[in-house]
């Protein structure tokens, strides 16, 4: 069942330590050193969260008492003056905040990194100068992108009297995406780009090639460490992939910067690599993994050979087993707990080679594109989607029961502004999956030209209902929901100067871009229709079908309410609810059964953290109506606790009880499969509780480790049956002779309240992993396969991924 974790991914958050200058969470040791001593399990005043996600205020009427009393507006004495304005030059502030450039430091803005410099590579092939892009994990540890495009210019620029390859890896906001002659569109495009990848990076080397010339650089942390070097004549390292001209980027990420992870998912990557193909119609992009051990996940083997080229993969080393990661898991974990993930002796070894590299005299000569690791004779995966989007529509919903045969393609330029859109409607589906793209960037909270898109299509096929007599005058026009469902669509523009808002570019702001969209769908598909009457009849008649099904629904719901379910004020019995009132700062615990449930009551803090047993596994509902839905008493106590409100209806966040819902099962593969049935229930009844940040999952240990006797016992937790082994490899290692039991957990129901409370509870230690959705369309796909009813993609599933089984971890 983890595979469900593919799509609906879990973020850790660290441990949510309260404490004032000190953090406690596993994946971290820092500790400020003037931090004061700890003499109270609860959560100190007016402290946040060591991961940065959240804050957490302090629980309203309960004092602090290691609080001082002292006055903490600033003395009479304090001065402000200029000398304390620090003034940052050149990639320093990258240095210093990083996160804001990048988001994050953890896994998430690690990969941010290698998109930039992709991203570069890209805008070269929307400008039509290039059609080839290679990206290549090197054995230690960086990575490195080579593109046929034009290749960054060499000459002094005009302004900083530079080399403009230096003036672009060196300064901020330079580039030629900002003016109005070197890109008609571009996806890097917001105070993100090389210069912050050189910044962040141990070390970076840059080569040009332009006819028959090579021109190198090299960096260190952002600082140029060898000046632009002319290689006369040089041979082409690349016959057959490049021919005149490209440029090839490599760079190591900083240790020092990144310190949670420096190693590159080849998922994450190859997932995001094969997007950008489908964008692209006609790009080829190679990517080629030579790290120790490396080979490809068995789904990404999937895509390549069902939507890709497939070329010979490169042999596994034989020193080291790597098992394939789970399917599909585009899975960033920026607080990772060393005990819970372990690590194979691959990441030590790639980690020592890329320290070696970070450490090499860098004066040395560069030797850079000499290599001749082509894919075709090296080994690697090739993306190239000849058919873009509308092969991306059809890809997404294989092994649907499709409306129309053939995706419903709509491209059109108006204004300098390119529209595509891709739209397929299937019988079997009963949601709507709208992925959304603005210059090649996924915009996840959509924007102007999604806006456009739901608000034109609801009202072009209600008005086509109209004129062929669907509609009659007593009925009222149907909501877009009921048109879009079983719609899976994707809305590609590329827009001259974008305005994204937020640094991550989630969403798109140009407000001309809901008009220009508006326009291109009432005329597009209008016109598509009149040709097509049947198949507008038929997603009209799965529109009524929604319509109807929705009022049937409705009449169940108001049944329910007649019945004082869900507007009743009285909380279900099971529940032992919190003292505070603030949802900011309380949190539910869902846990499975009463025993499990009363050692959560006991060891619990009362004042902020409430706890709702459950009877054995949930409702499926992936498989029943809305009307079973309500009549569960599970589901009933559910909705009712956490006030998730009626399926359908608009999230309203101030209904919430808890901000923090946290689902707390064995750690065991019973305990998955409530974890998953919970994960269907909030991703089919309310996604926005996901989509928010609401929705947690706890991480309950599987081993207790105590080793010695006596007051010089010392106790360990352990997460996983790998952390396991290594934890007593490495304690027999280096005392053979040592004394230890170890006790394997069968549920929480065993574990006494005091440990359930150290171990998985206790805000300061715990590790929380929050559900995020990184990709709705195959989040839906993996639940229809896994929770649907339909039994033969399931079975596939289980065939495909037979061999990552353990067969210990069945109880059979």
């Amino acid at each position: 069942m983890n595979a469900t974790y593919a799509f609906v991914s879990t973020i850790g958050v660290g441990c949510g330590s309260y404490w004032s200058g000190t953090c406690l969470c596993r994946s971290s040791s820092r500790q400020r050193p003037n931090a004061p001593k700890l003499s109270s399990r609860w959560p100190q005043r007016g402290a946040l969260l060591c991961s940065g996600v959240e804050q957490v205020q302090p629980v309203p009427g309960f004092r602090d008492s290691t609080a001082s009393n002292a006055n903490t507006f600033p003395k009479s004495g304090s001065e402000y003056t200029a000398a304390q304005i620090d003034v940052l030059e050149n990639l320093e502030p990258v240095r210093r905040r990083p996160g804001m450039y990048i988001g994050s430091t953890g896994a998430r803005g690690l990969h941010q990194l290698a998109y930039e410099v992709i991203d570069n590579s890209v805008d070269e092939a929307l400008a039509g100068y290039c059609d080839k892009v290679l990206i290549t994990l090197h054995e230690d540890g960086s990575l490195s992108v080579l593109d046929n495009g034009r290749g960054i210019p060499t000459d002094k620029h005009p302004k900083t009297g530079k080399s403009a390859l230096e003036t672009v890896l060196t300064v901020l906001h330079a580039g030629g995406k900002f003016g109005s002659g070197g890109y008609k569109v571009s996806g890097g495009l917001h105070g993100v780009g090389v210069s912050v990848v050189n910044a962040l990076s141990a070390w970076l080397e840059a080569a040009v090639y332009r006819d028959g010339v090579c021109y190198t650089m090299r960096f260190a942390r952002g600082e140029v460490v060898e000046a632009l070097r002319v290689v006369a004549a040089a041979p082409n390292p690349y016959p057959g992939f490049m021919e005149r001209s490209g440029t090839y980027i490599r760079f190591a990420p900083d240790p020092s910067i990144f310190t949670t992870t420096t190693e590159f998912s080849y998922d994450v990557l190859a997932t995001r690599l094969n997007e950008l193909a489908y964008l692209n119609a006609g790009l080829s992009i190679w990517f080629v993994d030579r790290r120790v051990g490396a080979v490809p996940s068995q789904n990404l083997l999937s895509i390549a050979q069902n939507g890709s080229e497939t070329l010979a993969m490169r042999p596994v080393s034989t020193k080291t087993t790597i098992k394939p990661a789970d399917a599909a898991a585009t899975k960033y974990d920026d607080d990772t707990d060393p005990e819970v993930g372990s690590r194979d002796t691959l990441v030590d070894e790639n980690r020592a080679a890329s320290a070696r590299r970070a450490s090499a005299d860098l004066s040395a000569p560069v030797s850079l594109i000499t290599e001749t690791d082509i894919p075709s004779v090296y080994g690697g995966a090739r993306f190239y989607h000849s058919g873009g989007i509308a092969e991306y529509v059809r890809d997404l919903t294989e092994g649907k029961e499709r409306i129309h045969p053939e995706a419903i393609y709509l491209r059109r330029e108006l204004q300098n502004v390119e529209v595509q859109i891709a739209l397929q409607w299937c019988r079997d589906q009963y949601n709507d999956i709208l992925l959304s793209f603005a210059n090649n960037i996924r915009t996840i909270d959509g924007g102007t030209h999604v806006d456009g898109f739901k608000f034109t299509l609801t009202r072009v096929l209600n008005a086509l209902a109209r004129q062929r007599g669907m509609l009659r005058e007593n009925n009222s026009n149907l909501s877009g929901d009921y048109f879009r469902e079983g719609l899976t669509a994707i809305i590609s523009v590329k827009v001259p100067d974008p305005e994204f808002e937020g640094q991550t570019k989630s969403r798109l702001g140009n407000p001309e871009v809901r008009s220009i969209v508006d326009a291109v769908v009432a005329e597009e598909l209008s016109l598509y229709f009149d040709q097509r009457p049947r198949v507008f009849a038929d997603i009209f008649e799965k529109a009524w079908q929604a319509y109807q099904a929705a009022e049937a629904a409705r009449r169940a719901r108001d049944l329910v309410r007649r019945k004082s379910v869900l507007e009743s004020s009285t909380l279900p019995g099971k529940l032992a609810d919190c003292a505070s009132r603030d949802p900011r700062e309380s949190e539910i615990f869902i846990v499975e059964g009463d025993s499990a449930g009363g050692s959560a009551k006991q060891g619990r803090d009362r004042r902020f953290q409430a706890i709702l047993p459950l009877r054995g596994k949930i409702l499926n509902i992936e498989k029943c109506d809305d009307s079973k839905v309500y009549k569960n008493t599970e589901i009933q106590a559910l909705i009712t606790a956490i006030g998730l409100g009626v399926k359908g209806e608009e999230f309203d966040a101030n209904q919430l009880r808890y901000h923090r819902i946290i689902i707390m099962t064995d750690a065991d593969v019973d305990g998955a499969h409530i974890r998953t049935l919970l994960l269907t229930f909030f991703f089919r009844y309310q996604r926005s509780v996901i989509e928010n940040g609401y929705l947690y999952i706890a991480r309950p240990p599987l081993f207790k480790l105590e080793i010695g006797g006596g007051k010089q016992r010392q106790t360990r937790y352990l997460y996983s049956d790998a952390a396991c082994e290594q934890a007593l490899a490495r304690l027999l290692r280096n005392k053979p002779d040592a004394r230890y039991t170890l006790q394997r957990f069968k549920g929480l129901g065993e574990m006494m309240p005091q440990q359930l409370w150290e171990t998985t509870m206790d805000p300061a230690r715990r590790t929380l992993d929050r559900v995020s959705v990184q990709d709705a369309g195959a989040a839906d796909r993996i639940f229809n396969t896994l929770m649907g009813d339909r039994v033969f993609p399931r079975r596939q599933f289980i065939e495909q991924h037979a061999e990552s089984l353990k067969l210990d971890d069945l109880d059979i």
